[in-house]
């Protein structure tokens, strides 16, 4: 697999200049970096150094990415969780990680890895022992785990799919909206793997959720997400606690996946600060 990108290295030489806690944020499926430009700009503000690496051969921009589908096909979960640990270890710093979606499950490996000083999971992807398998879930998967061979490919979700799996509570011009500046394709392989995981002892999607290192966590859920519902976050939650650091839970009533790029997404931010604040100072 590819190694750190030059602005990746950018961003961990910025980092370790500033003499500030870093804040690395991690991007789930159908989604880039550029995701989290409005989060960085938050907690930059708030005094921290932030960092969104890509997963490993991550196009730049939107536009690159719907041009060159197959750039994100055969990720695997334990790729993309190997690339962040090694930005992760050019950090002078030990970070907070914010991650969303399949980045979620990606903090929770990583925090597992005694990596983060402070974690928070944002509709958090299933990892192994998380049993719930909710309709809407698996609806929301359907268009990658349709086709056995789709493991292998990049798949784009068409706007009905996106409506479907991200945007259910936006309206039909925020939803387009959304689709147009942020989706673009996702890795068949992690899909397949969080499906199958249960079934295989080996599974990347494993989660050490009894490591002390662990550090502080915090689950976000969306209580309206089809894509991850509340069932599978709460879930992991139960395995979570079984942890001696601290283990939150905090619920947006009526959010759905979209929370952290839609028109409500600086007060999900600003309850991601709130609580890596208390564990990671500035």
């Amino acid at each position: 697999m590819p190694g750190v990108t030059e602005h990746e290295q950018e961003q961990i030489e910025t980092a370790n200049a500033s003499g500030k806690t870093p804040v690395v944020f991690v991007h789930g499926l159908w989604l880039l970096p550029n995701s989290w430009d409005r989060w960085r700009e938050v907690f930059e503000g708030a005094g921290y150094a932030t960092l969104s690496p890509g997963w490993p051969d991550d196009p730049e921009t939107v536009a690159e990415a719907k041009a060159e589908p197959d750039a994100f096909a055969h990720k695997t979960v334990g790729d993309v969780a190997d690339h962040y640990a090694t930005v992760i270890g050019k950090l002078k710093k030990k970070p907070a990680i914010v991650g969303h979606s399949f980045g979620g499950l990606l903090t929770q490996i990583l925090a597992g890895r005694g990596l983060g000083a402070a974690a928070v999971a944002i509709d958090p992807a299933p990892f192994r022992g998380v049993l719930p398998l909710p309709v809407s879930a698996l609806r929301s998967a359907s268009p990658v785990l349709k086709n056995p061979l789709n493991r292998h490919r990049a798949i784009p979700l068409t706007l009905d799919q996106f409506k479907y799996g991200f945007a259910n509570k936006l309206d039909d011009g925020e939803a387009k909206e959304l689709f147009e500046t942020y989706a673009v394709p996702g890795s068949g392989e992690p899909i397949f793997q969080a499906a199958a995981a249960n079934f295989n002892p080996w599974s990347e999607t494993k989660v050490n959720s009894k490591n002390p290192k662990r550090g502080p966590l915090l689950i976000i859920e969306g209580t309206d997400d089809h894509t991850v519902p509340p069932a599978i976050a709460k879930a992991s939650l139960k395995k979570q606690r079984r942890n001696e650091s601290v283990t939150e839970y905090r619920e947006f009533k009526g959010r759905g996946h979209s929370l952290v790029i839609d028109h409500g997404w600086k007060d999900v931010a600003e309850a991601a600060l709130v609580f890596v604040q208390r564990f990671a100072k500035p």
